[in-house]
């Protein structure tokens, strides 16, 4: 043992020294479906736009530490119901994380199971009680139990991600309102892949002050600024913002962002053509009559294959050129299930193609 191993493993909670790191697998020279990102890029006049936009970038000065200007657009493109107030952040991974900072140490967080990972993954760093409860067979909330935690547990915050992920499916808004109204805590609604929804709680923001809606521009075609927010009551938001990192959105993010939503006709384009695509793949997976192809809300499909052949399919897909997500190794109802995210209609068929040719010729 090295003599930083044994500072670590004497200095670090046990929580640290026993979990996993979040892994990021290599697309090098791959097709990359597997992190649902937008597929495509900026229109090449448009990219000029934004380069001359940067000119003037006061790199030498600290970014605006509200964001004001940003802020004032992301209201107004989200329709961010008035006298709700919104925090921003470096990706929702900051604003998931500033929110669990503020909990006690010995606070509950629910969430069901499965879902984002890092509602687990932060949670556990931080040394919180977690607790996930199994979605039903058809992916869709386990009410009994849900609420039978919440009596329990009496979680300081609820995860729901709104589409689901990694099932891409839309949890009944009954359900969620009732989980709202049960709860005396915060209910956190993940609207990361609200673009391709139709949708959302956001209306419901007045309605209730225990509820906060989270949002991202990474699936929006923005993955690269890492810029997410989160929208409440002010009261609320105001006590996450004092556990804020100042200039937490640097001055490119801003500019860019900015530039970015002021052509938002631009994103919602590419948005419906990725919905189009997504029915249009969703079609041709259940073509394939050896696989469960699960209904999708969001810019992926998740998808069951014959048992025990999972791994075997994602690696055969990778010797064809193409990266998609293995969710198997998760277990429980992810057991066999693999991820796709939408690409372009080039990158959809040559994967159609490529999963054809390994279900004819191996399974």
């Amino acid at each position: 043992m090295s003599s930083a191993h044994a500072i670590a493993s004497r200095i670090f909670r046990q929580q640290i020294l026993t979990m996993s790191h979040y892994k990021v697998a290599d697309a090098s020279n791959l097709i990359k479906l597997d992190a649902m990102e937008n597929p495509y890029t900026l229109p090449e006049a448009l990219v000029q736009k934004w380069l001359a936009s940067l000119q003037n970038c006061p790199l030498n000065r600290y970014p605006d530490p509200k964001a004001k200007k940003l802020a004032a657009i992301l209201k107004k493109t989200n329709a961010i119901p008035e006298g709700s107030e919104i925090l921003l952040g470096n990706g929702s991974d900051e604003i998931i994380q500033l929110l669990l900072m503020a909990l006690p140490n010995n606070a509950c967080v629910l969430a069901p199971e499965p879902s984002f990972v890092m509602y687990r993954q932060i949670s556990l760093s931080l040394g919180l009680d977690y607790h996930s409860i199994p979605l039903n067979e058809d992916f869709s909330l386990n009410m009994e139990k849900m609420l039978n935690a919440i009596k329990t547990h009496q979680p300081a915050v609820i995860f729901l991600a709104y589409p689901n992920n990694p099932t891409g499916n839309l949890f009944n808004p009954d359900d969620i309102e009732k989980i709202i109204q049960t709860s005396t805590g915060l209910v956190i609604i993940d609207e990361a892949y609200a673009p391709f929804a139709e949708a959302s709680l956001m209306d419901s923001l007045p309605n209730y002050d225990n509820l906060l809606v989270m949002r991202t521009l990474s699936k929006l075609g923005l993955a690269g600024l890492r810029l997410g927010f989160i929208a409440g009551a002010p009261d609320i938001i105001q006590q996450l913002d004092k556990i804020r990192l100042p200039y937490n959105i640097n001055v490119l993010t801003q500019e860019t962002a900015c530039f970015a939503l002021d052509h938002y006709s631009v994103f919602e384009q590419q948005t419906h053509e990725i919905c189009q695509q997504r029915q249009f793949v969703l079609a041709q997976l259940n073509a394939f009559n050896t696989l469960c192809v699960y209904p999708s809300a969001a810019n992926f499909i998740i998808f069951k294959t014959p048992e025990n052949t999972a791994h075997q399919i994602f690696l055969d897909l990778k010797t064809h050129g193409i990266l998609i997500k293995n969710l198997s190794p998760q277990q429980g109802l992810l057991t066999d299930c693999l991820r796709v995210t939408i690409g372009t209609p080039d990158e959809n068929q040559l994967f159609l193609k490529a999963l054809g040719k390994i279900l004819l010729e191996d399974f």
